[in-house]
């Protein structure tokens, strides 16, 4: 749990470290490339994908060491982690409901982190790699999609895609078994993780850039704990402590609920001059 939490600091402080670097570098001309090239060489930018690097080894540890549960929510409160940081570097005016939703997801984590058992020992079965990878081509298949997609749909469906192939993630890290080469090119779970990953990415860059952040992000968060939950209950045996699975589900849907209260903070906020909010959406 430790570790997950670990994970959720470093992603959390990386979204808003890259977003400072990419402003800064956004000041000079060019296109995409040359803002990627300025952005690689500001300090911030590289502590970003550093974290981002230590954040992903952490939560591959935890999934090997906690449910799947646990660790979807302890990932989702990387928002509270984005606004607490925003609030202190880029100068954003968190609101009361907002400060409540930060106190919401710790009180969830902690209930998780009372409850939780260890993860469980099943593999699950057969087939359940091979509908990982195709979930994983689904979500590649609705990220190549995105501009075609009608626009009030696009943000949620893109968000949920997002949110599924990060899911394919965290399930795929717990039916890899072995690290031997002839076992990792022949496992689908693994190509399951690096399609999934990348069209998570894929998905979630597309859904940021055409639709509503908050509403992309909301989708996302519910789509990359939920479904990997139940997966993890229902076919690997992830349980809890005798006696408080009740706590658990509460501490779930306290700390979804308390992230979902922050999906604003799916994207750093802009930085302001004044101090005031600066809840901005992409459109």
């Amino acid at each position: 749990m430790v570790c997950a939490l670990g994970a959720a600091v470093c992603f959390g402080t990386a979204t808003v470290l890259q977003a400072v670097a990419a402003r800064s570098a956004g000041t000079g001309g060019g296109g995409e490339a040359a803002l990627l090239l300025r952005a690689l060489r500001q300090w911030r930018y590289l502590a970003g994908l550093a974290l981002d690097g230590l954040g992903f080894l952490l939560q591959v540890v935890a999934l090997r060491s906690v449910p799947i549960y646990a660790v979807g929510a302890a990932l989702a409160s990387s928002l509270a982690v984005t606004a607490v940081v925003a609030a202190r570097l880029l100068r954003v005016r968190l609101s009361g409901a907002e400060w409540g939703a930060v106190a919401v997801v710790c009180a969830g984590l902690a209930m998780l982190g009372v409850a939780s058992g260890t993860e469980g020992d099943l593999e699950g079965p057969a087939a359940l790699k091979w509908v990982l990878l195709g979930v994983a081509v689904g979500v590649l298949l609705l990220g190549l999609a995105g501009g075609r997609l009608p626009e009030r749909w696009r943000a949620p469906l893109l968000g949920l895609g997002a949110g599924l192939g990060f899911g394919v993630v965290e399930v795929a890290v717990r039916l890899i078994d072995s690290l031997a080469p002839s076992a990792l090119f022949t496992h689908p779970a693994v190509y399951a993780l690096l399609l999934g990953g990348g069209a998570a990415f894929l998905c979630l860059t597309s859904a940021l850039q055409r639709g509503s952040v908050t509403t992309a992000t909301a989708a996302m968060v519910i789509g990359e704990t939920v479904g990997p939950a139940l997966v993890g209950v229902v076919w690997l045996g992830d349980r809890t402590r005798e006696g408080l699975g009740w706590l658990a589900v509460l501490g779930f849907v306290v700390a979804v609920a308390g992230a979902l209260g922050l999906a604003r903070f799916g994207e750093a906020p802009a930085e302001t001059g004044t101090g005031t909010e600066a809840g901005t959406e992409a459109r």
